[in-house]
């Protein structure tokens, strides 16, 4: 380990540009991830710290973050670490012997080093370019600065646009595109997604926001009269009832409660939607119908239950939309502003789920149920 210690301390001192800590030896930390930063003029080195559902940071000057790498090499059995000039990998044995292996760097970085911890990132919407209907929404200054208490809507509203930027070969631009945001609420994600397809990609489409809040829609209205958004269009009204459409190319559905995240994936199937991208909210249906007696000290209790029978419900909606036809990601979303909730089904309508495959999810599907007793409302209205 001395040998370790002198190499953290040079390392440190010198240019260190990433080290990743992984394979560990028990405990929660399943990795952590070190790189310098920038704060307040003077060096720091953030250790970046992963669970299985949270991640913790912290940041230490150069003589104690290499001392905290002393610690996480009694914790942890590999080390890969980048300098400047060099890569290493560090093994270190049960025993506690250490095999360190250095290369020299196929191309050293030409650019000088930037430890800024807010470093600028490549973003879809770019801080510094002033938008209207940011403005107006209050994430955006005038100068096209972000308002610091609206910096997660912003990232919210990036990360929403990436997943659709990932699905665009799919949609056709030959033609005007039909597009729906069901519980659009104040349409922040609504007003993104026309921005970036219509005025930046040049898509010719036509986008309608649902919800049941009249002054809502009311307030979106008149933002969508104010930019010239012509094809944008906010109505009142649910999504069960919903019938002005008889065919979509992209159904968005954010934060739909319960089953009103099937109602709308069941339309969004009928309607033969080109791509699906739904979050949803609070699934209780399945949380009252689950019986399974070997996960007895699982859902014995009242919070590990709601856990298991959302990522059950949430599982069961993609199977089924892949049963239908749907090439389907469950994605990691960022936290809306009321709800913890941040999984995101992705689904895209797909010629490669062939009748054996479709078989097979039906069957999967089935299995599933009969285990823990449930019977879905998707289920149901598919």
């Amino acid at each position: 380990m001395e040998e370790l210690k002198a190499l953290f301390e040079e390392i440190f001192h010198i240019d260190l540009v990433q080290a990743v800590w992984s394979n560990p030896r028990g405990g929660e930390i399943q990795k952590v991830k070190v790189r310098p930063v920038e704060l307040k003029g003077s060096l720091y080195f953030q250790f970046e710290s992963f669970t299985k559902t949270q991640v913790f940071h912290k940041n230490l000057e150069a003589d104690a973050a290499a001392q905290e790498m002393c610690v996480l090499a009694q914790q942890f059995k590999q080390l890969q670490m980048v300098t400047l000039q060099e890569e290493y990998s560090v093994l270190i044995s049960k025993k506690g012997k250490v095999n360190v292996r250095k290369k020299k760097r196929d191309k050293v970085a030409q650019q000088a080093k930037n430890y800024a911890h807010n470093k600028a990132k490549n973003y879809i919407l770019q801080e510094g370019t002033a938008v209207p209907f940011l403005i107006d929404l209050g994430v955006m200054t005038h100068e096209g600065r972000i308002v610091s208490a609206k910096s997660d809507k912003f990232r919210q509203m990036n990360r929403f646009l990436e997943f659709i930027e990932d699905i665009l070969p799919q949609l056709a631009k030959d033609r005007e595109l039909t597009i729906l945001d069901f519980g659009c609420g104040k349409s922040y994600l609504t007003f993104a997604m026309y921005y970036y397809l219509h005025e930046l990609k040049g898509y010719d489409i036509r986008v309608i926001g649902l919800d049941l809040k009249k002054d809502v829609i009311a307030h979106c209205s008149a933002l969508a009269q104010k930019y010239g958004y012509e094809k944008l269009t906010f109505l009142h009204g649910g999504i069960a009832d919903y019938e002005g459409v008889s065919e979509v190319d992209m159904v968005v559905t954010l934060h739909a409660c319960d089953t009103a995240t099937d109602y709308a994936l069941a339309k969004e199937v009928g309607w033969n939607a080109k791509v699906i991208l739904s979050v949803p909210c609070c699934q209780h249906e399945l949380n009252r119908q689950i019986q399974n007696e070997m996960l007895s000290p699982v859902l014995d209790y009242g919070l590990l239950k709601e856990r298991f029978a959302a990522l059950l419900t949430d599982g069961l909606r993609a199977k089924y939309l892949e049963s239908k036809g749907y090439e389907t990601q469950v994605l990691e979303f960022i936290d809306m502003e009321h709800t913890p909730k941040n999984i995101l089904l992705r689904a895209v309508k797909s010629k490669k789920m062939n009748t054996v495959r479709v078989r097979k999810c039906q069957e999967d599907i089935r299995s599933c149920e009969e285990c823990f007793g449930v019977h879905p409302t998707l289920g149901k209205l598919l």
